[in-house]
C-alpha cells in the first residue's frame, strides 16, 4: 500500500496507463521500481489473440533475480474498456528488500492503474505459474467450488449431531452452544467500519444483565498493542486486522480471538461467553460479510507474540513423519547361545 513505502506512480507510467486503457494499441506493460518510483519498464504492442502470444511476449520481460509487474491486456472488455491481467512477479533469487518492497506498492500500482480494469490478479515466484498453462491452472482453481471454511465445518457437524440426538435432558446442551444474544447498535456499526478498513479493531463484551453483545473498545491497536488489550480479569471477543507479508505478498487478515482468563471468571460467564461465540461469528461472516482468516482462544494476552500470530495464520506444513527405526542391538561380538536346562540323570551340574 501507498502508506507502507511511499512510492507512487511516475509521469511516464500515469501516461502510459491513460493511452493503454483508452485503445487497443499495448498488449503488454511492464512496470518497475526504479528511484524510489513506479516507472515504465518495457510495453508490448499487440499483433495476435491474446492466448496466440501471450508466453512470447510475457515470459521474456521476467528477470530471474528482480520483481516487476506485468499489466496483460485481454482481448474481452467490461464496461470501463479492455479488461486485464495483472502479474506480480517475485522470484526466489530476489533480495528481500526488493521482495518485501514490490509486496508492499502491489496496492498502489492497482489504484493507479484502476482496479475496475484488472480482471485476474497472480503472485508467482516461478515463470511455471505465470506461463499460459500456470494461468490456465489459476482459473480452473477459481471456478472450481470453494472449500468449506472452519465455521461452516463446524456448522455441519452440529447440524449431523442434532439429527442424530435423542430428544431427552441431555438436549439442552445444543441450545447452550447456541445462545444468540442480539448485538448493540454500535456494536455492529463499528464492525461494519471494520469491515471498511475503517478501524483495525474491535472489542465486544457480553452483558449478561440485559443479555446483549456491546461495543467495549475499538481503539487503534498494532501488533505490538493488542497483548495490553486483552483484559485479566474478565472474557472479551476481539476483532483484530493483522497486517503482514507472507511470501513476498502484503496481507490484512482478519483474526477473531476468544479471551478467556481462566478460572478467574465466573462459570456462568464462562458458559455465557462460550454459548454465544459461534452464533456472532457465524452472523459477522454470513451478514456482515467479513471473513475471519483464523479464530483463536486464549486465556492470556501474553500468548500473542508476533511469531505465535504469523504460525497461526500460515500454519507451517507438516513434517515428514519419520519411519520407525529398529534399535540396534548392542555393540562387540556377541558370546555363545546359552540354553538353561535341568541336568539329564548322570550329568553333574558345573
Amino acid at each position: 500500500m501507498s502508506h507502507q513505502t511511499g512510492i507512487q506512480a511516475g509521469n511516464d507510467v500515469k501516461d502510459i496507463f491513460a493511452s493503454a486503457k483508452s485503445g487497443d494499441q499495448y498488449r503488454v506493460l511492464k512496470i518497475i521500481i526504479e528511484d524510489e518510483q513506479l516507472s515504465l519498464g518495457a510495453t508490448r504492442k499487440a499483433s495476435k489473440q491474446w492466448d496466440k502470444e501471450y508466453d512470447s511476449l510475457v515470459l521474456p520481460l521476467l528477470e530471474d533475480d528482480v520483481p516487476c509487474y506485468i499489466l496483460y491486456r485481454l482481448d474481452s472488455t467490461n464496461n470501463q474498456g479492455y479488461e486485464w491481467i495483472f502479474l506480480a512477479w517475485s522470484p526466489d533469487h530476489s533480495t528481500v528488500r526488493h521482495k518485501m518492497l514490490y509486496a508492499a506498492t502491489r496496492a498502489t500500482l492497482k489504484k493507479e492503474f484502476g482496479g475496475g480494469h484488472i480482471k485476474d490478479e497472480i503472485f508467482a515466484t516461478t515463470k511455471d505459474d505465470l506461463n499460459l498453462s500456470g494461468y490456465r491452472k489459476y482459473l480452473t482453481s477459481q471456478a472450481a467450488p470453494l472449500p468449506l471454511t472452519a465455521a461452516e465445518e463446524e456448522l455441519r457437524q452440529i447440524k449431523l449431531n442434532e439429527v442424530q440426538t435423542d430428544i431427552s435432558v441431555d438436549t439442552k446442551q445444543q441450545t447452550l452452544q447456541g445462545v444468540a444474544f442480539p448485538i448493540h447498535k454500535d456494536a455492529v456499526a463499528a464492525l461494519e467500519r471494520f469491515r471498511d478498513k475503517k478501524l483495525n479493531y474491535v472489542q465486544l463484551e457480553v452483558d449478561a444483565q440485559q443479555e446483549l453483545i456491546r461495543l467495549c473498545s475499538t481503539e487503534p491497536t498494532e501488533l505490538k498493542d493488542l497483548p495490553m488489550r486483552i483484559p485479566k480479569e474478565s472474557a472479551r471477543y476481539h476483532f483484530f486486522l493483522y497486517k503482514h507479508s507472507h511470501e513476498g505478498d502484503y496481507l490484512e487478515s482478519t483474526v477473531f480471538i476468544y479471551s478467556m482468563p481462566g478460572y478467574k471468571c465466573s462459570i456462568r460467564e464462562r458458559m455465557l461467553y462460550s454459548s454465544c461465540k459461534n452464533p456472532l461469528v457465524d452472523m459477522v461472516e454470513n451478514k456482515l460479510q467479513i471473513e475471519i482468516e483464523k479464530k483463536l482462544e486464549i486465556d492470556n494476552g501474553d500468548e500473542l507474540t508476533s511469531d505465535f500470530m504469523y504460525e497461526e495464520v500460515h500454519p507451517k506444513q507438516h513434517a515428514h513423519k519419520q519411519a520407525f527405526a529398529k534399535p540396534k542391538g548392542p555393540a562387540g561380538k556377541r558370546g555363545g547361545r546359552r540354553i538353561t536346562r535341568p541336568p539329564a540323570e548322570g550329568e553333574e551340574e558345573d
